[in-house]
């Protein structure tokens, strides 16, 4: 099985910091936000190699010559981006993943200690054709009040909150029947997978809801998410291992 890291975004809710340094490359203890992915990943054997797309010839070229200069680096393949969105870039890669029955793909800005083993399980149970990591608890950055006719009886600081809808993060296992979806799409100048494949994959009920329970998660999209939540990410590279 191989991993697709999507490595390409524009960054731009993480301006102006991702103007001299991609998303991957956001430093976390010493290190870009990308390694600690990577090693994650490497952590489940069936996980054969890694591909990480980005647009190496900007700022993506930060990642490679970060993965250059270490030592014993396996199983990483980097691919340019295609420049016609995320479901563009796998059908970019469809060659790599021709012998492949499903694949996770990963969003590089998301960070979470995800069993991927059990929600590779879950999405072979349902016979999906794609699986999304959700949650439907979420703590929240802010305090809350409970009130009565006008009237504060209650503060709730920063509570864990049950979600009405679930919130999807950027985490997939996708099965190979996806790419034949994207290709029925060629013909667009950019691909959006959630929009333009995902959408109606749920119309027809093939996409399966993996929750993470009570799981942490991130949304990186800048060094300032890191600092107002450093708890929170202590918390998921223990759960990580890392």
């Amino acid at each position: 099985m191989k991993a697709i890291i999507l490595a390409g975004g524009k960054g731009t809710r993480g301006r102006p910091y991702t103007e001299f340094f991609p998303k991957a490359m956001t430093p976390i203890n010493g290190k870009p936000l990308i390694e600690y992915i990577v090693n994650y990943l490497n952590t489940f054997r069936f996980i054969k190699e890694i591909i990480i797309i980005s647009d190496y010839e900007g700022l993506g070229g930060q990642i490679k010559n970060y993965y250059d200069n270490l030592n014993n680096v396996k199983n990483i393949t980097f691919v340019q981006d295609s420049q016609s969105g995320t479901g563009g870039d796998l059908l970019h890669i469809e060659e790599k993943l021709k012998d492949e029955s499903e694949f996770v793909l990963w969003f590089v800005d998301n960070l979470c200690a995800i069993n991927l083993k059990k929600m590779r399980d879950f999405f072979r149970e349902k016979k999906s054709t794609a699986c999304i990591a959700t949650r439907t608890r979420r703590k929240e950055e802010t305090g809350f009040a409970i009130v009565e006719d006008g009237i504060v009886t209650e503060f709730k600081e920063k509570p864990k909150m049950k979600l009405k809808i679930a919130e999807c993060l950027g985490i997939y296992i996708l099965g190979k029947d996806i790419l034949k979806r994207i290709k029925a799409k060629r013909n667009q100048k950019e691909i959006n997978l959630s929009f333009d494949i995902l959408q109606q994959l749920s119309k027809e009920k093939k996409i399966s809801a993996y929750d993470i329970e009570e799981k942490e998660w991130m949304d990186i999209e800048s060094p300032l998410v890191l600092e107002r939540n450093e708890k929170t990410v202590k918390k998921i590279i223990k759960e990580m291992g890392l």
